[in-house]
């Protein structure tokens, strides 16, 4: 199955007309989660041909305008397109008082049901789960309450050998046990062990979120091993001290984290408007980790 992550605004704080402010689209196991939701985002969707009344699942990473001010926008065309389906949304407290007042004042009535799962300050764990994908949260470091955000794949099971199946004899009614990593002892007391006639799965991916957090090894725990780590990179280097005031990361701390972390592939993000282009945080990630990118609106990245 497709795991892609679609970036919609690439931005901080103030929108360009090149860069929106920061949302994520990720498609996984037909799974569709929304990570933030700043302004403008809804028009983003119809920008990249992205349908966003197929969400199922929008996380929040703090209430900092460029995060989450499309959000009761988005909510609102959701319901005039006749939306009514439950809609889960995940975040830190006072999300959901933020979201309902604003609906709320504008008039809008009786609304397609809003499942609010409000984090606690420092929450450390599992969100969301199903039987594909996991997703889990952490704490960074910013001004405020702000989390990051893991979506990772579960294991794929184990796939069938055929030939050397076919080659013990046994019944395809133990295929199942088989290929869920069990030995088995069929009636007439052949043993078949599963190494044996099965193969691994395809490794599971993984995705993280990082954005709007001081640099900060805190994290490294929750990152480790990712296929695909986007950190916020909103100054270069010159502004570094800019950056530790503000809460914020350099391109060049970014990519010390993504090489502390193993990851495979680092996007860099939340670019102040400051920048006209992405070439200088480049040149500073690609001094400390090669496997770098930045995030541009409209960029696709397939794990």
């Amino acid at each position: 199955m497709d795991f892609k992550v679609f970036i919609l605004g690439s931005g901080a704080a103030i929108p360009t007309l090149k860069r929106g402010t920061t949302a994520h689209l990720i498609s996984c196991f037909q799974r569709n989660i929304l990570i933030d939701c700043g302004e403008g985002t809804q028009i983003q969707f119809r920008r990249f041909r992205l349908k966003f009344q197929k969400i199922d699942i929008i996380c929040i990473t703090h209430l900092h305008g460029d995060h989450v001010f499309g959000l009761a926008g988005l909510l609102s065309s959701m319901q005039l397109m006749g939306r009514t389906n439950a809609l889960r949304i995940i975040g830190p407290k006072g999300l959901n008082k933020l979201i309902e007042a604003q609906l709320d004042l504008v008039g809008h009535g009786d609304f397609f049901p809003l499942e609010f799962h409000i984090l606690p300050e420092n929450f450390v764990g599992t969100v969301f789960e199903d039987k594909c994908i996991k997703i889990a949260a952490f704490p960074l470091n910013h001004r405020i309450t702000t989390f990051g955000y893991r979506i990772l794949e579960k294991q794929n099971k184990r796939r069938l050998d055929k030939e050397a199946f076919d080659a013990t004899g046994v019944s395809v009614s133990y295929i199942g046990k088989l290929i869920q990593g069990e030995d088995i002892i069929d009636n007439d007391g052949r043993l078949v062990r599963s190494a044996e006639v099965t193969i691994p799965g395809k490794p599971a991916k993984s995705y993280a979120f990082c954005s709007d957090t001081a640099y900060t090894t805190s994290i490294l725990p929750h990152i480790q091993d990712v296929d695909l780590l986007y950190h916020e990179a909103t100054f270069t280097n010159e502004f570094a001290d800019r950056a530790a005031q503000t809460g914020h990361s350099t391109a060049a701390q970014a990519a010390s984290i993504a090489l502390k972390a193993n990851a495979k592939r680092l996007v860099l993000g939340h670019f102040s408007a400051r920048y006209d282009d992405e070439l200088q945080h480049l040149e500073e990630a690609k001094a400390i980790f090669s496997q770098v990118f930045a995030a541009t609106d409209g960029a696709v990245f397939n794990l």
